[in-house]
């Protein structure tokens, strides 16, 4: 495709950049300016249109996928649906302004993921635990750059899912994209540096521990350590709930922590 596409004008520049262009994509898949049938500009071109990084177009366009309203066709890059799918099931950023929402989906998230983890101990191989390792790396990155690093955050998450080679675990994810991932409703741009870093690094403890239990292909202890890490999630959010005096779900109890 060659120009900037006019439709990439409009694009969101929210914190969330891959929100934003998949409502983009979506609205104009909705509208018919995108048809079924009509193919995609490529990663690269909607990287150069809308200066956004090419993880966050080929998590956009995963998350489109996944929802049934593009396809990929193998040499050829994707395209609308023909016959996409008028209702999904999904979660936006905006759907996660209450710390109540936030609490919900790391109840849904535990569910699924602690499962996936162990399936991911059990089946993966030396390129998932490449991914998941490179994943940890860019998230170590974020972390000494001060940065929020949820994108980084769903990479590993997405990675440890993918490792378990049950392709509707990745499907499952990328229907909600990084807004699964509610980081930044922590506003780490308001913590001083020293307690926002500290309290990266403990985030940071929980991910190495599950990576740790994964390499050794030990699923009982992988299953401990991502149902330890959604724990501590969601007792943190869950602290934030009582200091902001809002109603919540009932908290896990010891049963559940496993």
């Amino acid at each position: 495709m060659n120009g900037r596409p006019s439709f990439f004008d409009t694009i969101k520049q929210t914190p969330n950049l891959t929100s934003g262009l998949i409502d983009l994509l979506v609205e104009r898949i909705v509208s018919g300016e995108l048809a079924p049938g009509q193919r995609l500009p490529t990663e690269q071109a909607i990287v150069s249109a809308t200066g956004v990084s090419r993880t966050v177009v080929r998590e956009a366009l995963a998350s489109l996928r996944a929802r049934g309203l593009i396809t990929t066709r193998q040499g050829l890059g994707a395209f609308v649906s023909d016959k996409p799918i008028s209702k999904t099931f999904s979660i936006v950023p905006e759907e996660l302004e209450s710390i109540p929402d936030i609490l919900h989906v790391l109840e849904l998230r535990m569910s699924v993921e602690v499962e996936a983890a162990a399936l991911a101990a059990a089946r993966r191989d030396a390129g998932d635990l490449k991914r998941i390792e490179i994943a940890l790396g860019a998230l170590e990155e974020a972390i000494g750059a001060a940065a929020p690093g949820a994108e980084e955050d769903f990479a590993f998450h997405r990675a440890i899912l993918e490792a378990t080679h049950n392709p509707y675990f990745a499907r499952f994810i990328d229907v909600f994209g990084a807004s699964i991932i509610p980081r930044q409703r922590v506003r780490l741009g308001a913590m001083p540096s020293a307690k926002r870093e500290a309290y990266l690094r403990r985030i940071q403890k929980e991910h190495e521990a599950i990576f740790a239990a994964i390499l050794a292909g030990d699923a009982a202890a992988s299953r401990r350590a991502a149902r330890a890490h959604l724990t501590k999630s969601y007792e943190r959010y869950a602290a934030l709930r009582e200091q902001a005096g809002t109603v919540a779900p009932e908290p896990l109890t010891a049963h559940g922590r496993g």
